[in-house]
């Protein structure tokens, strides 16, 4: 089998990364989720309908968003998992990993560094600060938390690329004031409050409320929508005779042929797919 996984002309991952909109992005992360379970079962080839069953979009999204990396699969074939995972993390900026630091040593800054899940997709926790003088000096996940004044000196040592805020709203602002300071130019926080930064510094949101809320909205509508639906008519009986086997045994085969993409995409569909786009540098995202 011959494949193709390079950009046409040799185009790097970096060089196609400005002309992929942020939505595909959103969903090449969670191609990339399913890709690595794949790997990590053994599997070497997926066709785009498996990939797309696992990733909760159909096939032609799939296919789309795969256009945005080059050549990939073969018709009738299927894509490389290896190959087309390796394509997307360069593409994501993952070939090289990430090193990653952590302000705020409280009970979601400990469980965060704490997740190994993290290091297995190439981000790496190298330290984490508090200006808490009960939390500094602890070891957290064999990191020893040090004084957040000493921000500024260890970034030069540690040289992190991305920087993670768990601290609570009232300090948040000033966490991220020291890491902009540091020269952290990617940071994610955890506070519900909207901060400022410059505008080539990257700053994503991610609100637990607000993730709770649209739930809250979504069980309502569905809610609503189920108690509105009519009444199915009782069937003739000669309808209940018809034997039913054929549907069942379409909708059985149309699932996906990997365990491993079954149970994706079983956790997928418990969880939203909405990406959301910023709207610009230095703009605050909720997710």
């Amino acid at each position: 089998m011959t494949e193709q996984h390079e950009a046409p002309g040799g185009v790097s991952g970096r060089a196609l990364q400005k002309d992929i909109p942020q939505a595909t992005v959103a969903r090449l992360a969670t191609y990339l989720r399913v890709l690595a379970t794949l790997a990590d079962d053994g599997v070497a080839i997926v066709s785009s309908e498996e990939l797309a069953v696992a990733a909760g979009v159909n096939s032609a999204k799939l296919r789309k968003d795969l256009s945005f990396l080059g050549p990939n699969g073969v018709r009738g074939v299927g894509y490389d998992v290896a190959k087309l995972r390796a394509r997307i993390e360069d593409v994501l900026g993952l070939s090289q990993g990430h090193r990653v630091v952590l302000v705020g040593a409280g009970n979601l800054g400990r469980a965060l560094v704490g997740y190994g899940g993290f290091q297995r997709r190439g981000f790496t926790v190298v330290g984490i600060f508090d200006n808490d003088p009960e939390m500094i000096g602890l070891s957290v996940a064999g990191l020893v938390v040090c004084d957040v004044a000493g921000l500024a000196a260890a970034v030069t040592t540690l040289e992190p690329t991305i920087a993670v805020i768990t601290v609570p709203d009232d300090a948040a602002q000033d966490a991220c004031d020291r890491l902009v300071a540091a020269g952290l130019q990617s940071i994610l926080s955890f506070a519900p409050c909207e901060l400022v930064a410059p505008a080539d510094v990257e700053v994503r949101r991610v609100d637990l409320a607000v993730e709770l809320q649209m739930l809250s909205f979504e069980r309502v509508r569905n809610a609503d929508n189920a108690s509105e639906a009519p009444v199915p008519q009782a069937p003739a009986q000669a309808e209940v005779a018809r034997p039913v086997s054929t549907r069942i045994s379409r909708t059985a085969h149309s699932s996906a042929a990997h365990p491993a993409l079954k149970h994706s995409a079983a956790a997928h569909s418990a969880t939203s797919h909405t990406a959301t786009e910023p709207s610009s540098k230095g703009s605050v995202v909720t997710p």
